[in-house]
């Protein structure tokens, strides 16, 4: 179903619903758009933080334990 035939649906089923329950669908349309925004946010902070070098020195950083190192080995 393309996206424009769920939009249509959507607005024939909105049509037969009472005012109150259309008012529901709106605030939950609304709840979802907010949803997706901050994800895409996310996404896109997690994006500029993978590509930053701010953590790059943790690469470099030396082994300071071993396996040998370890009392109790589970």
């Amino acid at each position: 179903m393309s996206r424009a035939e769920i939009i249509e649906k959507t607005v024939s089923a909105l049509s037969k619903l009472p005012e109150a329950k259309g008012k529901e669908v709106a605030d939950f349309a609304d709840f979802m758009v907010k949803k997706t925004e901050e994800e895409q946010l996310q996404s896109g902070i997690q994006q500029i933080i993978q590509n930053s070098d701010t953590f790059a020195f943790l690469n470099d950083e030396e082994d300071l334990y071993t396996l040998d190192d370890l009392i109790e080995k589970y």
